[in-house]
């Protein structure tokens, strides 16, 4: 089968198209041909080697982590869906990859796809809709009233969590360019932060929880909008030695991810507000829950373009740009 994948880590990871063989299944695992494969930015940071020492891939490593597709052959012990089932999935450090024409998904992951949804729509939640849920509702418990922070409310990441905050019932803020100001107050937003014109930490006040999902002093800064016993879930770092500890990493490197947090730690203690890095999990359960507000309109997927999978590279070329309008989409069938 044809896939994407790279072939080792560094400057140059030499992406490009492999023919692999069609994979064989555990009993817990179902074959799914891949009809639609949505990208991440992680998609791009993993060949660079930024996650080497916590992510575990045998090359050549095949790109992607979210997908929608049709169920093909199922395991021994798969109870759940049979033959033919369209479904959805996140296989986020998993070791494997969604950027090819056949992906092995363990039944556990896997959601049925929300029937009013296309397969290119359907593969555009999963990583995005996973870590929404774990930040606003795992990790920050966000209740009715609060005022949550979502910056670059017009990305993928932004997109759908400002939907979902707003069915928390929460107030959102965020932060987005001219031209982008409709879309985000379209999908929720309260308070709309034009970054060209503002700086957010001088116009916004009282925040119960930033979603961080921006790097760069952007953390940092918005610490000033919180009040006390607020909180920070970040998704783009600094790693924090928690995380570590959670993952089994060697005293050596929890050490260092202690280093890297330290300054983001002292800032937050001193304004009396937490600090924590959410390392996104596949989760079924969690993504059938959001499959149900899909299905009810309650949130909708917002996609900047959609590319035919022979143009896999292409897309995520134009992924690293950083100015798409909602998701990135790869397209099989």
């Amino acid at each position: 089968m044809q896939a994407l994948t790279f072939k080792r880590y560094g400057k140059s990871p030499e992406i490009g198209f492999s023919e692999l063989p069609r994979p064989t299944l555990r009993p817990d695992e179902m074959l799914v041909e891949v009809h639609a494969a949505g990208l991440n930015p992680i998609d791009n940071m993993i060949p660079s080697g930024m996650f080497k020492p916590v992510l575990k891939f045998q090359f050549p490593a095949t790109i992607g982590s979210d997908l929608a597709g049709v169920v093909v052959e199922v395991g021994d012990q798969v109870t759940r869906f049979k033959k033919g089932d369209s479904i959805f999935a996140s296989l986020f450090d998993l070791g494997t990859g969604s950027l090819a024409e056949y992906a092995v998904v363990p039944e556990r992951v896997a959601a049925v796809k929300p029937e009013n949804l296309d397969f290119v729509q359907a593969a555009s939640i999963p990583m995005v809709g996973l870590t929404s849920w774990q930040a606003l509702k795992e990790r920050a418990k966000v209740q009715k009233g609060q005022k949550v922070f979502i910056p670059a409310g017009a990305g993928g990441i932004g997109s759908f969590a400002i939907q979902l905050a707003k069915h928390f019932g929460a107030r959102v803020g965020t932060t987005t360019s001219t031209g982008n100001v409709q879309l985000v107050s379209s999908l929720g937003a309260d308070e709309v932060v034009d970054y060209k014109k503002q700086q957010f930490e001088k116009t916004l006040r009282d925040y119960d929880m930033v979603l961080g999902t921006l790097r760069g002093d952007e953390i940092e800064r918005s610490i000033n909008i919180l009040k006390p016993g607020a909180k920070i879930v970040s998704l783009v770092g600094p790693l924090d030695a928690a995380f570590a500890s959670a993952r089994g990493l060697n005293f050596i490197i929890r050490f260092v991810f202690g280093l890297m947090s330290r300054k983001i730690m002292q800032l937050a203690a001193k304004r009396e507000v937490s600090y924590s890095f959410l390392f996104v999990r596949p989760d079924g359960g969690q993504l059938s829950e959001i499959g149900v507000l899909l299905g009810q309109e309650r949130i909708r997927p917002v996609i900047d373009k959609v590319f035919p999978f022979g143009e896999a590279k292409e897309a995520l070329e134009y992924l690293a740009q950083g100015r798409a309008k909602g998701k990135i989409v790869v397209k099989m069938k």
